[in-house]
């Protein structure tokens, strides 16, 4: 199943990490035009993937847990990216660590709640939370080129306000798992 065309995808965003680093690693417009390029196939990917799974019947347990790590991982690196460089900074880094820190806490639910044999399916909030990220760090990833030959455009606020606005989804969805995954907890006693 790792050579299906989903899977390969769900790896491609995987693969796309260091690259979107190395591109974002010295803060320049171009660079960021490269980096843009890059998140904006993986996150084509992330869409394409599970839809050719569905489609083609090839959902696999491999898929299953490699998505949503790769969500995670990607959504990870480019805050620590948006961080480093500053396009991230002062107030805004409570939106980000609300994001960070609700991705970790439903990875860890979830690996727990796997052993009770208890599956946490993702909600619908929780997709458009999904989209919201993605487009949130689009805006951040874009402003830099974008600046560069559209000063006056508000890009970079765009993506902060999108940000802020994902990380109240990131809460909302967050206490929905928690809430449902601290029912099971209790119920196991």
């Amino acid at each position: 199943m790792l050579s299906s065309l989903p899977n390969l995808l769900t790896i491609s965003r995987i693969a796309a990490i260091p690259v979107l680093v190395f591109l974002m690693w010295g803060a320049t417009w171009q660079g960021y035009l490269g980096a843009l390029f890059v998140y904006a196939v993986a996150a084509a990917t992330d869409y394409l993937d599970g839809y050719l799974a569905r489609a083609q019947g090839t959902v696999s347990r491999l898929g299953i847990f490699l998505d949503p790590v790769a969500d995670k991982l990607m959504v990870a690196t480019v805050i620590i990216m948006l961080v480093a460089n500053r396009d991230v900074a002062g107030l805004h880094l409570l939106a980000a660590t609300i994001i960070l820190l609700r991705e970790i806490t439903v990875s860890g639910l979830r690996e727990f709640l796997a052993t009770a044999q208890v599956s946490l399916p993702v909600s619908q909030l929780a997709k458009w939370k999904t989209a919201m990220q993605l487009a949130a760090l689009g805006l951040l990833i874009a402003w830099r080129p974008l600046a560069h030959w559209l000063p006056a455009l508000p890009v970079r606020e765009a993506g902060l306000v999108a940000l802020w606005l994902a990380a109240i989804l990131t809460l909302v969805t967050g206490w929905d798992y928690l809430r449902t995954g601290i029912r099971h907890m209790v119920a196991a006693r």
